[in-house]
């Protein structure tokens, strides 16, 4: 009974759940691009291309390089190296802050990508990477894809699972 029990036990293992496969081999994933780069440029510009870590590298320069320095410290010291981080990381944030809310307005505004072959989509993609962004849902025939990169460097559409 054992041995049969144990038997059982394998075969169901080396086999595998049926529903499981049939899900795993119809899930493929498409390359859409050998190179990634690009991607999502054009949403988070900020507009005027508004670059954050530009402005907290100046904004730190101009903190440390102040004649004016908080009362009582007039040394560049520690201390002073200190308050200029912790300043400028708060405007830092913000201005990520900012970025990310006009870029969550326009994928709002943004129609759903939708398209009836996948060699539409990729097409589509190809030639407008700047305006779609990694983790964007695309929709090919009625399957759900997702825009991802691969440890290569590629670009790609993954399966979404839900």
């Amino acid at each position: 009974m054992r041995l049969l029990a144990l038997l059982m036990a394998a075969a169901v293992a080396w086999s595998g759940c049926g529903h499981a496969r049939a899900a795993r081999d119809g899930a493929r994933t498409y390359v859409v691009d050998e190179d990634a780069s690009g991607v999502g440029s054009a949403l988070g510009t900020g507009g005027a291309g508004y670059d954050c870590d530009d402005a907290l590298n100046q904004c730190f320069t101009r903190c440390w390089e102040s004649s004016r320095q908080p009362y009582p410290h007039v040394e560049h010291n520690e201390w002073y190296y200190e308050y200029c981080t912790r300043e400028c990381r708060k405007q830092y944030m913000s201005c990520i802050e900012e970025l990310e809310k006009e870029q969550a307005e326009k994928v709002k505004k943004r129609p759903p990508l939708e398209f009836s072959s996948l060699d539409a989509a990729r097409d589509w993609i190809r030639s407008h990477k700047p305006e779609v962004a990694l983790g964007t849902v695309v929709i090919v025939a009625g399957t759900a894809f997702i825009l991802v990169t691969g440890g290569s460097g590629a670009l790609l559409l993954a399966p979404l699972a839900l």
